[in-house]
């Protein structure tokens, strides 16, 4: 137990902050196919829960003791929605899934109403992602937050018919293991410019716009009229994905164009709603389908995830300094023998003594954290010592 304390001032402390990345790739065989036993349904990483909400997805089997939770998926809409009817399956779990989320990552409004997602994050006005899925990511993998402008998902848009059959009209969302039929033409959805155009306008944190560009599969005027078209919205600390159900959608006003020819007007994506009026294809099939089965559909058209997250380490250096004329005698009761310094062979020799521990004490000298050295360090009255000690949290 230490008997003598210095005092630490301010010019003694300093603090540093350090960020730590990892580059995190899911590949859409983890997310779908690898674990199958017989059909889609029997997909063992893949959790289904008894509320139907959302379902989970882990690298492994998820009843094995190696299984990593790495995301959850889900479908909503907003109450405004052109898909919203009381005769849609799951619909008031949907509008409270929407809701939930707008909530927590984009906050009320003065009047006290829940905001929309915005498509460009003025939250003032302009068009709302009114229909669309939450990929929220495990802390496992996206650490403290996910690092700004690395964000990638790639969708399989080929079209495919709910009998896994390829077809040459409009894009659905049928759920086919068929890495053929749902990934011969991709796009991508990608945090383009989120290291610098960033919005911190969220209750959640900070937030960038993903947009959507040609990946696969045909040239680029084939699948996107204009590239760079924003689709989504990706909230960095929040680790959560919110993209809009129009990359599916096959009609014009959408990301996708009619038959995949690239029919697109750029300004009018968002509020006009997706799948709506008479049409089954494109994100319309989610007032039909309970919110796994949308989820499963969503799922399997995933072809890979990749983004790089961050490891926020703050520290706080503490400079402790030992005069020439400070701690030269040790509390060690084996310092003494016969009340004379074991150490000293003369009266005119130098004490000495070995520093190997520094411990750090409150105000009311309790003692906080210590710090051991790799090595003792020899202390007499012609030496002046500075410790750096680093406390990380």
């Amino acid at each position: 137990m230490a008997t003598t304390f210095k005092q630490i001032l301010n010019n003694d402390v300093t603090t540093t902050r350090t960020l730590l990345h990892e580059s995190i790739p899911v590949t859409g065989s983890i997310v779908s196919g690898t674990y199958n036993e017989g059909a889609s349904t029997n997909e063992t990483n893949v959790k289904n829960y008894s509320h139907g909400l959302f379902q989970s997805v882990y690298d492994y089997p998820y009843l094995s003791s190696s299984a990593n939770h790495i995301f959850d998926i889900t479908v909503g809409y907003s109450n405004q929605s052109a898909l919203s009817s009381s005769a849609n399956t799951q619909n008031s779990d949907k509008i409270s899934i929407y809701n939930q989320m707008a909530q927590i990552l984009v906050g009320h409004d003065p009047s006290g109403s829940i905001r929309e997602f915005d498509k460009d994050g003025n939250l003032t006005g302009g068009d709302k992602l009114r229909e669309v899925f939450f990929v929220n990511f495990a802390r496992l993998l996206q650490k403290d937050e996910i690092k700004k402008g690395t964000f990638e998902i790639e969708f399989g848009v080929s079209g495919s018919s709910a009998t896994g059959a390829t077809t040459s009209g409009p894009v659905g969302l049928s759920a086919s293991n068929d890495p053929s039929l749902n990934f011969g033409k991709r796009i991508k959805v990608a945090d383009l410019s989120g290291s610098s155009q960033f919005h911190v306008n969220s209750p959640a944190g900070e937030y960038g716009i993903l947009y959507a560009t040609q990946s696969s599969g045909q040239a680029a005027t084939q699948i996107l009229e204009y590239e760079e078209v924003p689709v989504g919205l990706i909230y960095y600390q929040a680790g959560i994905a919110v993209i809009s159900g129009s990359i599916f959608s096959s009609s014009q006003g959408r990301a996708l164009g009619s038959t995949l020819q690239g029919v697109l007007d750029a300004t009018n994506l968002g509020s006009v709603g997706v799948g709506v009026g008479n049409r089954t294809d494109g994100f319309n099939s989610v007032t039909g389908s309970s919110i796994s089965g949308s989820a499963d559909a969503i799922r399997n058209r995933i072809y890979n995830i990749s983004f790089q997250n961050t490891t926020e380490l703050n520290s706080t250096i503490y400079f402790c300094r030992a005069g020439h004329n400070e701690f030269n005698y040790s509390s060690n009761p084996t310092y003494l023998s016969s009340s004379q310094i074991r150490v000293k062979e003369s009266t005119l020799d130098q004490p000495v003594s070995y520093i190997t521990t520094v411990g750090l004490y409150s105000a009311t000298n309790e003692l906080l954290a210590v710090a051991k050295l790799s090595e003792p360090l020899k202390k007499t009255p012609d030496t002046e010592l500075t410790l750096r000690v680093r406390l990380d949290y």
